[in-house]
């Protein structure tokens, strides 16, 4: 996760995202995804993101990422981007998403 996340700059940026229906997309494994995860979420592990980018390009829709502590959705992050998908945020935790989702 970035300097700017975690201070909390990028907040502006993923709540307006998530204002315009963004999916939220959780890259941690099924299993951790199982154990606790925002209703409505999309779980694609970060080992598999990259084979799913038609998939998530076809959304057309902003996507939100996020995992356990947001150094896996920052991969993801960059996957997408290299792959032409422009409004990708990595959200760091899932936690700090639901919560943010919470304050809207």
């Amino acid at each position: 996760m970035s300097i700017l996340s975690i201070l909390g700059i990028g907040n502006s940026k993923i709540k307006s995202a998530l204002r315009n229906e963004a999916v939220v997309i959780d890259v941690r494994t099924a299993n951790e995804f199982d154990q606790g995860k925002i209703p409505g979420s999309i779980n694609i592990p970060v080992d598999r993101i990259a084979i799913n980018v038609e998939r998530i390009r076809t959304m057309h829709k902003p996507i939100i990422l996020c995992c356990a502590s947001g150094a896996r959705s920052e991969k993801a992050s960059a996957i997408l981007k290299a792959n032409g998908i422009k409004e990708v945020y990595n959200g760091g935790s899932w936690t700090r998403v639901l919560k943010m989702i919470k304050s809207l």
